[in-house]
């Protein structure tokens, strides 16, 4: 091997162990960014805990003042071919034990990939109640066209939202999802990367989640309270 040669595979070497640290440095930076998204909600909740997946995406914990128990998410939905890469903010609300009411839930927009979705996992389809300029999945388990007739309000209202992604009561809880942020175009199209433009998930959007499952709540709880006579 000549010298030349030599110095050639070393440049080479060199510049490509400069491309590994610079590639390894910025994943470091979007974990550390990433791991930070949810920090800004913490005081939403009453004892406050973070805790960091296996992506490096952060979990909220925590409790609203009554007590009940809510875990908040992020998901990044990537399974969709054709559509920009999706990062979802799921909240979860806990009831302190289960509740006698049936479970009903909306998917806007259905693909058959949202796997972080309750309502196709629930055995009965129903008719949505109410017109929707967007497709709408509807599903429960044990409800009754009374129930359906009653939570149609408080659905239509949910989802006049094009951010809001599913909404879902069963006995145990309430479920809401919505979008954070799509994928960037560019990093997308040009390179297959995921990349959100987004620097922290803010605690509006979470303050919003929050009193969407409120609403749900309370008209399923208002329609269990206030049952009519079936009509003949």
């Amino acid at each position: 091997m000549t010298l030349t040669n030599l110095a050639f595979l070393l440049f080479v070497a060199a510049g490509s162990g400069g491309l590994f640290a610079k590639a390894w440095s910025d994943y470091r930076g979007m974990m550390r960014r990433r791991s930070g998204l949810l920090d800004g909600a913490a005081g939403l909740l009453f004892n406050p805990s973070i805790t960091i997946g296996q992506d490096g995406f952060p979990v909220l914990s925590g409790t609203v003042s009554d007590g009940r128990r809510v875990r908040i998410e992020i998901i990044a939905d990537t399974l969709v071919p054709r559509r920009l890469p999706q990062l979802w903010l799921k909240v979860t609300v806990h009831e302190p034990s289960p509740s006698p009411r049936p479970s009903l839930g909306v998917l806007a927009r259905p693909t058959g990939a949202e796997f972080y979705s309750l309502v196709p996992g629930l055995p009965e389809w129903v008719a949505p109640p109410f017109e929707a300029e967007i497709p709408l999945l509807m599903r429960g388990r044990c409800a009754n066209a009374r129930d359906v007739e009653r939570m149609g309000a408080a659905f239509r209202s949910l989802f006049t939202d094009v951010t809001l992604k599913e909404a879902t009561i069963t006995p145990g809880g309430v479920r809401i999802v919505r979008q954070i942020a799509q994928g960037d175009r560019g990093a997308h199209m040009l390179y297959r990367q995921i990349r959100f433009p987004v620097e922290a998930v803010r605690p509006a959007l979470v303050r919003k989640a929050l009193q969407d499952a409120e609403l749900l709540r309370s008209a399923m709880d208002y329609a269990s309270e206030h049952h009519l006579p079936e009509v003949a």
